[in-house]
């Protein structure tokens, strides 16, 4: 059975942009009532859930044939301004009105090599090496993991074992059960893991590799599957991450993370304790000892 999800497929294997307009736009009004924007509902029986269509496009401004065929997915020549207004009724946030105008105006953004392998600058692996005691990496598209320091090794799991195509959060993530393990709140990182690579997926859609991502996810993974169909996008650049480390028990981290100036494709991610707390203590004893740390976790998963 081919379980590929249809935007795949219909594209013959690269994610389809007019599909991926076309459901986003069904998936936020879906997820409105007429009493959640002003609109009265009389009690009248609703064939799917959420606003119809005349009602979301009055509260846009536009006429029902043109709302309709944009959410059939034809973007073209639609304007800012109609996208601003279609955001505001769809209560969209911030994130999901940048999804809504990469799927709907392409031809704004910069076209960039999508396939190309993405690579670090040697300065920043040594800032990496230079935090000592803070787990510490740079991601980049596709949620690939591209540079690491010893205690990101340490708290996560040596990377550098693994095969390059493998040092990504998303396959870690669903297809490793030690991560599932590890992240306490997992349903949380596996939702958060899908927003971005949606997000992703809106600025290259024609990336072989993330489309292939993709559909070995959704193959192997049913919770994928799952969250991959809400269409759900969302950044979360700061926040906590509660873990379970086989080695030093419960850890409460605090996480940020910072977009690299000259390549928005690329993120530094760090992670630290509140001073003098047991998670604190944790990470200095994972911190003194060293490679044997990430050593002695691998064993316990075999």
């Amino acid at each position: 059975m081919d379980e590929q999800p249809d935007a795949v497929r219909r594209a013959g294997g690269a994610l389809d942009r007019r599909a991926e307009l076309s459901e986003f736009l069904r998936t936020r009004r879906a997820r409105l009532k007429p009493e959640d924007v002003g609109l009265p509902d009389f009690g009248r029986h609703r064939r799917v859930p959420g606003l119809r269509r005349e009602e979301l496009a009055q509260l846009a401004g536009v006429s029902v044939a043109y709302y309709t065929r944009l959410e059939q997915g034809n973007g073209r020549n639609v304007s800012a301004e109609v996208l601003d207004s279609i955001a505001r009724a769809l209560r969209l946030t911030n994130a999901e009105h940048a999804h809504l105008t990469h799927l709907a105006k392409p031809k704004q953004h910069k076209k960039k090599p999508a396939g190309r392998a993405q690579q670090v600058r040697g300065a920043l692996r040594q800032l990496l090496d230079t935090m000592d005691g803070v787990p510490a990496y740079i991601s980049g598209r596709r949620s690939d993991i591209l540079a690491w320091n010893p205690m990101a090794a340490a708290v996560f799991g040596d990377w550098g074992e693994l095969p390059a195509q493998e040092r990504n959060w998303a396959r870690l993530v669903f297809l490793k059960p030690e991560y599932r393990d590890l992240f306490v709140e997992w349903d949380e990182k596996a939702s958060d893991i899908v927003a971005f690579l949606r997000m992703d997926a809106g600025c290259y859609p024609d990336d072989p590799r993330l489309s292939a991502l993709v559909g070995e996810l959704s193959v192997k993974s049913e919770e994928f599957r799952r969250l991959w169909a809400t269409h759900d996008v969302k950044e979360k650049s700061y926040g906590v991450k509660h873990l379970r480390h086989p080695l030093v028990g419960d850890l409460t981290l605090n996480f940020e993370s910072f977009r690299l100036a000259d390549d928005d494709g690329q993120a530094l991610t760090t992670y630290h304790a509140e001073p003098g707390s047991p998670s604190a203590e944790a990470l200095r004893l994972l911190a003194s000892w060293g490679a044997d740390a990430t050593r002695s976790a691998a064993a316990r998963h075999p």
